[in-house]
């Protein structure tokens, strides 16, 4: 009798294990939800190893690169244990690869996750890459899905706990669009970031040409927090935003930056860099544009070097889409962290 049943019963299994192949391939070439292989070889080949440089320890740099301007400029530094008595440390600061974010057309599709949908998909969050026919289709609409990504704790490259400041140590989803009204409604987004009345009109406007000259250098600035540099108005914090023909990489990269200004704004992500920082990151309701730089990892990867928020595509962006699973893009968000390290 068991001689009978054991075909069958292989039978069975090599049958569901095909057809659960079939449906994991399919799903992976769905033009509509690509897989960017993001854990496989790329995970070390499309990455840019250099940009965790400089890396400066006692106010002493390692390696070439720029270091932001809110950085601390202490070297040694007190933080109290969890007894309540003063250490002494000195101070470190690096770039790390802290988020992963990507802005895709289909609702819940995550190409981060091998191309699956991380829940059936609503009609109503469908994403617009708009035509630009200057008419009401010049609008353009994406959501986002973001990841908590500690690639070096991850590969256990660099690690001590006051040096990661949110406390996470693997791969995580953090926050989807989808879920958030304020992200496909300008008029709800206003409500939860009312200062944008004060930037809407054409002084507060035409101040952005200077902080699209200073990302240019590398250098965006803090102060004009209500500007994306060459990539357009940082508000209203939602994913509409006026488009050229197609998925552009200037536009992918604005709804990036707003969506983490939206996080700062409640809360959700911290200030890391700085003297008030070395002992934990700090809640900052808006952002420092200098504590970040980003690179494209999908569809085509950024190996060689990253960019200020706000940096003109000319100097990046060329070459960096194509038609299909091209138009969805995931970046990673590098964030200069400073921190107290015990002596």
């Amino acid at each position: 009798m068991n001689c009978l049943i054991f075909p069958w019963a292989l039978w069975l299994l090599m049958t569901l294990a095909t057809n659960l192949h079939a449906d994991t391939t399919t799903n992976a070439t769905d033009p509509l939800c690509a897989d960017a292989e993001l854990w496989s070889g790329k995970l070390v080949t499309d990455i840019c190893w250099s940009c965790l440089f400089p890396i400066r320890a006692a106010g002493a740099s390692l390696g070439g690169g720029n270091v932001p301007s809110i950085a601390t400029d202490e070297k040694f530094c007190f933080c109290t244990d969890p007894m309540g008595i003063p250490q002494l440390g000195m101070t470190v600061g690096l770039w790390n690869p802290a988020r992963l974010i990507e802005i895709v057309r289909n609702p819940w599709c995550s190409p981060a996750l091998g191309g699956h949908k991380i829940s059936a998909s609503n009609v109503r969050l469908i994403s617009t890459t708009g035509k630009a026919d200057f008419d009401a289709s010049e609008m353009s609409f994406f959501n986002y899905h973001y990841f908590a990504f500690p690639l070096t704790i991850m590969l256990d490259l660099f690690w001590d706990g006051r040096c990661n400041s949110d406390g996470y140590r693997d791969f995580d989803l953090l926050y989807v669009s989808e879920l958030d009204p304020t992200w496909n409604s300008d008029l709800l987004a206003f409500f939860t970031s009312p200062e944008t009345a004060l930037f809407a009109n054409p002084v507060a406007i035409s101040a952005c040409v200077a902080d699209a000259a200073a990302a240019a250098t590398g250098n965006p600035l803090d102060a004009l927090f209500w500007c994306a540099g060459a990539w357009g108005h940082m508000y209203p914090l939602s994913g509409i935003s006026p488009t050229s023909y197609g998925t552009d990489p200037r536009i992918t990269s604005l709804l990036v930056t707003r969506a983490t200004a939206a996080l700062h704004r409640r809360g959700l992500a911290w200030k890391t860099s700085g003297n008030d920082a070395l002992c934990g990151g700090t809640i900052y309701p808006f952002i420092p544009k200098s504590q970040y730089r980003l690179s494209m990892f999908y569809p085509v990867a950024e190996t060689e070097s990253n960019h200020v928020i706000g940096e003109t595509t000319f100097k990046w962006g060329a070459g960096r889409t194509y038609p299909g699973p091209g138009e969805d893009h995931l970046y990673l968000l590098w964030r200069w962290q400073d921190c107290c390290v015990g002596l």
